[in-house]
């Protein structure tokens, strides 16, 4: 009787062992049960997003998400409609671009090209403050025309206060800031993912900051960011970036500040004073972030070479002005003194991209034009040839403004994403190279060729940082559960193609480009595949 304990104990323990060894079998049966995958790529070294290091590995594909990734030994019970051999290429999430303009052209062209044969799978757009006028509609049509990429917007300021005041110089009134907020509250819950003010363009540019502030708030309420082009990128640069972060700080917001720069010869070299704010504000405990595209370019309308007080009304009002000889002389005069503000000898820098009335004149200088039309050089004539081209309809510019030692040190900074700044293309015009190789360049030329940072945070600017500044919850890393947006590329041969005077050229060494797990590229050409989808953020999502 005395041994009886000890005898039901290692009966006991019997029992449990082969309780243990049917359920280890089952799990073995379990992992070695056939796993099928839509697509399976293989003989990757992957770059997941984060950071880190890559990773020899693969990914296997189902229903549009990652459903395993790892080395290849966890695959043996994986079977897939089909396989990708990745040969040694770099495997990382599709890249997010992060400031696009996109509301026209994305369903002239919903192939979005362009943006496909640079790496990138999802664009947010609605920057600058200008957004669809419905984010509703917007992205309802997305949805049901299907375009080749992923869209997400913000709502633009400058969209709200034209529906509410038109293209008014004047401070919004009680009732006006009242429209806009409730303008911006069903934006929000349709599915934007901040506000945007472009505050040198119209009808912004009136704006105060009392106002945004107003409007942001309302953004934040519903768990937006606060995206703005600055009011000045050039002399004024240091009150223009305070002004944002002081929006974002009163709405108790995340910042993020766009395509980060310091403008014309006499602010070169700033960029230390610059970036020094942002890295201020986020030791106070600001979240505040910047983007770049990575040329020491940029484009945007002729019409911000005029005074603000000119640009009231639009196109037709400012032609008005323009016409009557005492305005336009006042009109030139303070053109005038800006361009002497900013030393440089004339307007070589300042180049047409589209210029509507006479196309002859894409690619030009607005120098190399005020010649042809037998005008001396110099600054005043120049500006008399931009009146006159103002007249004409205005035109798309293309400013060769920055010096690459700013961008350089611009884009080492590690909270700086890259934003193309750039439209879908359609093969017109003289369009700046950026919306065809942004990517690409910072792949090529500032990892491959410069060095100015590694290839795996690179890649991270491009994914997971942009995802988490914009609540894209599933994108931006490679995970298990995650929305299958994926490229492949070579990092040996990866390069922009296009350039100014050529601007209409692919990105090359992007071997496939997978967009919510079907192919979209493949060997470096576009399948057709229309893909992608509205992604709405966080107020839409709470709603449902």
């Amino acid at each position: 009787m005395k041994n009886q304990p000890t005898l039901r104990l290692a009966t006991a323990s019997a029992s449990a062992s082969a309780i243990l060894l049917v359920l280890l079998g089952a799990g073995c049966a379990s992992i070695n049960k056939t796993e099928v995958a839509d697509v399976l790529i293989t003989n990757g070294r992957i770059v997941d997003g984060s950071g880190n290091n890559w990773t020899r590995g693969s990914v296997a594909i189902r229903d549009g998400k990652i459903i395993r990734i790892g080395n290849a030994g966890n695959f043996d019970n994986v079977r897939a409609s089909r396989t990708i051999d990745a040969k040694n290429r770099i495997v990382a999430p599709g890249f997010i671009d992060v400031h696009a303009h996109i509301e026209f052209g994305l369903f002239e062209t919903p192939t979005t090209d362009n943006f496909i044969h640079n790496g990138v799978t999802t664009v947010i757009t609605g920057n600058c403050g200008g957004s669809a006028d419905s984010l509703k509609e917007f992205f309802a049509k997305i949805d049901s025309s299907r375009t080749s990429i992923n869209v997400a917007s913000l709502v633009g300021h400058n969209t709200v206060r034209r529906q509410t005041m038109g293209l008014a110089n004047r401070p919004a009134t009680t009732d006006d800031q009242r429209k806009m907020e409730a303008l911006v509250e069903t934006a929000m819950k349709d599915g934007a993912v901040g506000l945007s003010t472009g505050l040198i363009y119209l009808p912004g540019v009136y704006s105060d900051t009392a106002e945004v502030v107003g409007l942001a708030k309302v953004a934040a309420k519903h768990h937006g960011l606060y995206a703005s082009h600055i009011r000045n990128e050039g002399s004024k640069v240091t009150e223009a970036i305070n002004e944002a972060l002081d929006i974002g700080r009163a709405a108790n917001m995340p910042v993020q500040v766009s395509h980060f720069k310091v403008s014309a010869p006499a602010n070169w070299g700033r960029s230390r004073e610059t970036l020094e704010l942002i890295e201020q504000a986020r030791r106070d405990g600001l979240d505040v972030t910047i983007d770049q595209y990575p040329y020491t370019a940029s484009s945007t309308s002729l019409s911000v070479m005029l005074p603000e007080w000119a640009m009231e009304g639009g196109n037709d009002d400012i032609k008005k002005r323009l016409i009557d000889p005492a305005t336009r002389s006042k009109i030139a005069a303070e053109m005038l003194r800006n361009a002497n503000a900013s030393k440089r000898p004339n307007f070589a820098y300042a180049v047409v991209a589209r210029h509507a009335a006479d196309p002859s004149l894409n690619g030009k200088s607005i120098a190399a034009i005020n010649l042809a039309r037998g005008r001396p050089a110099g600054l005043a004539p120049e500006i008399e040839t931009m009146l006159d081209l103002m007249i004409a309809g205005g035109a798309q510019m293309v400013f060769h403004g920055m010096s690459e030692d700013d961008v350089k040190y611009f884009m080492a900074y590690p909270f700086n994403m890259i934003g193309a700044d750039g439209g879908v293309q359609n093969g017109k015009g003289q369009p700046h190279p950026r919306s065809y190789g942004t990517n690409a360049r910072v792949l090529g030329k500032y990892v491959r060729e410069e060095k100015v940072i590694r290839l795996e945070d690179a890649v991270r600017r491009m994914t997971s940082l942009a995802a988490q500044k914009f609540q894209l919850k599933d994108r931006g890393l490679l995970r298990e559960g995650f929305a299958a947006d994926i490229v492949i590329f070579d990092e040996t041969t990866v390069a922009d193609k296009a350039t100014f005077e050529q601007p209409h050229q692919f990105s090359v060494g992007f071997d496939y480009v997978l967009i919510n797990g079907v192919v979209t590229a493949e060997n470096g050409k576009h399948t057709g595949a229309r893909n992608g989808q509205a992604l709405r953020g966080p107020a839409y999502v709470a709603q449902r």
